[in-house]
């Protein structure tokens, strides 16, 4: 994990790797192998990435999250699955409806899976796109 890409970064502790394993068959999904490797060292987290901010989930709150208990995602975008949010109106998650998932950016609102505001293969690229992305002035 880069450090300074998560210096303002509160990261939790990690999970296991049975719990994630859970969480993909109750989503009959598989996590990218970067993911589950972040999700292994930091069960989430919350806090700035540079100008951003960032809330990833724990892993033991994506399905109800997703579920009708939480944001009923799995019913207004099946395929879509998300980890976290910019603590507003953002979802970041992973678009499962192709062979390679990609992790997007979304409006809570509508969950255009079609016209994501970033879309990449890997968690990484997204944090790097978070911390040279800049809010406009």
């Amino acid at each position: 994990m880069d450090k300074e890409l998560f210096k303002l970064f509160n990261c939790n502790s990690p999970t296991t790797i049975n719990v994630i394993r859970e969480v993909e068959e109750q989503l009959n999904i598989k996590f990218p192998k970067d993911y589950t490797e972040f999700m292994l060292s930091s069960n989430g987290g919350e806090g700035q990435i540079n100008e951003r901010y960032l809330r990833l989930w724990e892993m033991e709150s994506i399905v109800d999250s997703n579920g009708p208990e939480g944001y009923s995602i799995l019913e207004f975008a099946p395929g879509f699955i998300v980890i976290g949010s910019d603590g507003g109106g953002t979802a970041i998650g992973y678009d499962f409806r192709n062979v390679t998932p990609r992790l997007i950016e979304v409006d809570f609102i509508g969950l255009d899976l079609d016209s994501p505001f970033f879309s990449t293969g890997n968690l990484i690229d997204y944090i790097r796109y978070l911390y040279n992305h800049s809010y406009e002035k």
